[in-house]
C-alpha cells in the first residue's frame, strides 16, 4: 500500500513485468523504480533480485516495505540492514540476494495477542476503529521509504523510527 501511496503522488501508472507490478518514478533528484512482487510474500525474493538485476543494481540500492506483526500497530521502524527476524518476505529476498544488507522499512500490524493462525491474522481485515491509523502509517511508510531513498538511512531512523499516528 505504500508504494501505491508513493506511485499515486508521483502520478506514475505502472505495469505488469512478468511476476511483478513496476514503476518508474522520479522522488526528489532520483530516478526510482517502485515495484511490487505479485507471489506470495515468503517467494518475492525472486522477483526483487530480477528487478535489481535488470536495472543493474544491488542490495544497496534496495528499500523493503513490510508489515511487521512484531510492532505494534502504527508503528514504524527503519533499518539500514538487519536480520529477517522471522518475517518470511525479507527472509526470501534476503535468501535471493544473499546478503541481508538492504534498507527496509516495517509497519507495526500488531493488534494485541497474536493468534494461532499467523497468516489468517495478517491477511485478515482491519477493524472500522483500526482503518484510520492504518491508512496513516502507510502514508508514514511511504514517507519513511522517500526518505531513505533522498536523505539516507540515518535521517529516516532518526525521523521516523517508533513514530505512531
Amino acid at each position: 500500500m505504500a508504494v501505491d501511496v508513493l506511485a499515486a503522488r508521483a502520478r506514475a501508472t505502472g505495469r505488469l513485468a512478468d511476476d511483478a507490478w513496476v514503476a518508474e518514478v522520479r522522488l526528489g533528484d532520483e530516478e526510482v523504480r517502485l515495484a511490487k512482487p505479485l507471489l506470495y510474500m515468503n517467494r518475492s525474493g525472486g522477483p526483487v533480485a530480477r528487478l535489481l538485476s535488470e536495472q543493474g543494481g544491488g542490495p544497496a540500492d534496495l528499500v523493503v516495505v513490510v508489515d511487521d506483526v512484531a510492532l505494534e500497530l502504527g508503528t514504524i521502524r527503519v533499518r539500514e540492514r538487519g536480520s529477517h527476524g522471522g518475517h518470511n518476505g525479507l527472509r526470501s529476498i534476503a535468501d535471493a540476494l544473499g546478503t541481508d544488507d538492504f534498507a527496509r522499512v516495517r509497519v507495526g500490524v500488531r493488534r494485541g495477542e497474536l493468534p494461532p493462525d499467523l497468516a489468517g491474522y495478517v491477511l485478515g481485515e482491519f477493524t472500522e476503529e483500526e482503518v484510520p491509523i492504518v491508512q496513516e502509517v502507510v502514508g508514514t511508510a511511504a514517507e519513511a521509504a522517500e526518505c531513505l531513498v533522498r536523505e539516507g538511512a540515518a535521517t529516516a531512523m532518526s525521523r521516523f523510527n517508533g513514530r505512531r499516528p
